[in-house]
């Protein structure tokens, strides 16, 4: 005998889709492409994404990167931002 299917309040959550992202540039506003751990790096939350930028800004500029500006998925949330002083 089958068991019925469990009620929906059960059921783990799918997981969420990582929509925020940063556009990471130079001085000028082009896009920097970074390499290593910190490429490609998208977040469920914009507070997700702000507190991984905090953390790794200084590794960010020393790539290249001069600004960066928040997307959530293709929204533009706002930037540019300068990582420098």
């Amino acid at each position: 005998m089958a068991l019925p299917p469990e009620p929906p309040t059960f059921k783990s959550a799918s997981p969420q889709p990582k929509s925020w992202t940063w556009r990471l540039e130079d001085a000028d506003g082009g896009v920097v492409e970074i390499t290593g751990d910190l490429a490609g790096e998208s977040f469920t939350s914009q507070a997700d994404a702000e507190s991984w930028v905090g953390e790794f800004y200084a590794d960010l500029a020393e790539q290249g990167v001069h600004a960066v500006s928040l997307f959530e998925a293709d929204r533009f949330v706002y930037g540019p931002m300068s990582l420098h002083p």
